[in-house]
């Protein structure tokens, strides 16, 4: 498996345009009529085409990021002429990034060929899009510190333009969740510092692995600080808690162990089987 460092220099000399690898799209539409669901029929392919043939950041342009999407149709709406998806939607890498948007509004004409216009606001590609950044934000931000603010700028960008569009619903709640995104500097500081410490683990060198997950503590205790309980933070801790305890527990590392169940205290019992197992 490359590494981090390995993969970072291996980015920036890529010429391929694959942020995002395999795209798996899910949709729920028991809520849609018969009719309803039929204009809806090439919806699937265009998203996973929209997101696999677009160049989202030239810079890291061979991450294949695994993206999981699933709409829940609530509804159509006619909006003059036009025919008004309402749905929630669930965005996800698969891993410890995933986001959830229970207002979301769009129109979509099938036959009509999906893409994103950086200067044209249109409200299926400019949601989506946003979307996008934000999951690329997330993945760069384990590549390099604050690697991601790009992304989030380009995200925030499209969430002004949806605010002042003719779909408005739902914008400024993104507008507000990319900023909180972008601020949690804590939790950006964490994940990079958790994927470095596991690259170095695979290749052999434990006091360095060790350095950096004091780092990714340092950072989580940062989170709580300046924002609380983010969910975003409580989220990242969720899925990686295995993999942290089980790695502490193979370096035999009692203290952070301790310091673990004090800054995750939903996952207290975790923690205290691996110091229960390095005791015996």
């Amino acid at each position: 498996m490359v590494n981090r460092i390995t993969a970072l220099f291996l980015i920036f000399i890529s010429y391929a345009s694959a942020q995002f690898g395999s795209v798996n799209v899910n949709f729920d539409s028991r809520l849609l009529r018969s009719d309803e669901k039929q204009e809806i029929l090439t919806l699937e392919n265009d998203i996973i085409r929209f997101f696999t043939t677009t160049t989202w950041d030239e810079a890291y342009s061979d991450l294949t990021i695994p993206l999981h999407v699933q709409l829940i149709f609530e509804g159509i709406t006619a909006k003059g002429n036009e025919k008004v998806f309402n749905c929630q939607a669930l965005f996800s890498n698969g891993s410890d990034l995933r986001y959830f948007d229970k207002s979301v509004q769009f129109i979509y004409n099938s036959g009509t060929n999906l893409y994103y216009d950086p200067v044209l606001f249109e409200s299926l590609s400019g949601f989506l899009a946003f979307y996008a950044n934000l999951i690329l934000a997330g993945e760069i931000d384990t590549y390099e510190f604050k690697g991601g603010n790009l992304a989030y700028e380009l995200a925030r960008d499209i969430a002004i333009r949806g605010t002042a569009s003719d779909y408005k619903k739902g914008w400024s709640a993104r507008i507000n969740l990319v900023d909180k995104l972008n601020r949690n500097i804590g939790l950006r500081k964490a994940r990079l510092a958790w994927y470095v410490s596991m690259d170095l683990f695979n290749d052999g060198d434990m006091e360095g692995s060790l350095d950096e997950i004091n780092t990714m503590l340092n950072g989580i205790e940062h989170s709580l600080k300046d924002v609380g309980r983010d969910n975003h933070t409580q989220y990242f801790l969720k899925v990686q808690s295995q993999k942290i305890a089980k790695l502490l527990s193979m370096l035999g590392r009692i203290e952070l162990l301790k310091d673990m169940k004090e800054l995750d205290p939903d996952r207290r019992d975790l923690y205290q089987e691996s110091l229960d197992s390095i005791s015996k």
